[in-house]
């Protein structure tokens, strides 16, 4: 029997309930589970189904997740089967609404629609500038699906994390691949990194600023904290000069050295000599 201390131990395992959405933690309670398989779980929102993204894990109480939920059971053909119902009534669902919203001239954008497992309630997620009155719209739901309807409104990345798509890089779009949960990126990032302030080259296919310029961020800060800034004085082989330019992922600068004269030297040779540099005496009397 379990006790509620810091003995006490859990199996743990993850569930993640979109293809790309999040991951959460469950009490696989006693229920055998591997990496694939269904399983109906309780939620705050009522009973879901997901996929399992990890084997059991074992954990002390001490380290559980907050408010964890469990694990009902390995999905049964019953539940797989009304779990495929629900796939199918998403996709109609998306094309009457997407009339709907046509007919009534509405200025929102439909992306995605999500019948609960137990089909209690529709939940519509949708993107808009500006506020909109749907609720003429509620009501033709509620006629048509004779259940509870929710619009919930979502912003550009978690849009762009439905779609997918290829970035510039060419590859997957990191929203809608591994990415978990979506970190606060600022200009201030793409700076850091010298990278051109090009819209064009620093925005992701959602329009907002792309979500790798986070990852390497604490890497190009802790190296420019050992790097002259551009403009400063400083004295190299060949003389003294200005830092030019900062070239960070090789750890070196470029100094003018005047009349069109440029040299690039390694920071860390410029530490070097100022660690050899001896502190000027004072005058003997």
């Amino acid at each position: 029997m379990e006790h509620n201390n810091q003995g006490t131990l859990k199996n743990i395992t993850s569930i993640r309930f979109k293809d790309k959405g999040k991951v959460y933690s469950f009490d696989a309670t006693d229920i055998v589970l591997k990496e694939g398989d269904m399983a109906v779980v309780d939620t705050e929102s009522g009973l879901a189904m997901g996929v399992v993204s990890s084997g059991i894990r074992v954990l002390p109480y001490d380290k559980l997740p907050h408010n964890l939920q469990k694990i009902v059971r390995r999905a049964t053909d019953e539940d797989l089967k009304s779990h495929e119902e629900n796939l199918k009534t998403n996709r109609e669902a998306l094309d009457f609404c997407m009339a709907r919203v046509r007919e009534r001239n509405l200025s929102m954008k439909l992306v995605n629609v999500e019948a609960l497992f137990d089909k209690s309630k529709l939940v519509f997620y949708f993107t808009a500038e500006n506020r909109v009155d749907f609720r003429e719209l509620v009501k033709d739901l509620v006629q048509k699906y004779k259940t509870k309807i929710e619009l919930r409104q979502i912003w550009v990345r978690s849009e762009a994390r439905i779609y997918g798509g290829i970035g510039m890089c060419g590859r997957e779009l990191c929203c809608s691949s591994f990415l978990n949960n979506f970190a606060p990126v600022s200009i201030k990032m793409a700076k850091e990194q010298n990278m051109l302030l090009n819209p064009d080259k620093i925005s992701g296919l959602c329009g907002r600023l792309m979500c790798c310029l986070a990852f390497e961020h604490e890497t190009y800060a802790r190296a420019k904290k050992n790097m002259p800034k551009c403009g400063r004085s400083v004295i190299t082989p060949e003389g003294k000069g200005k830092v030019v330019r900062q070239n960070i992922l090789e750890e070196t600068i470029v100094v003018d050295l005047g009349d069109g004269k440029e040299v690039e030297v390694s920071v860390h040779e410029l530490q070097r000599k100022d660690r050899n540099r001896k502190p000027a005496g004072k005058n003997q009397g």
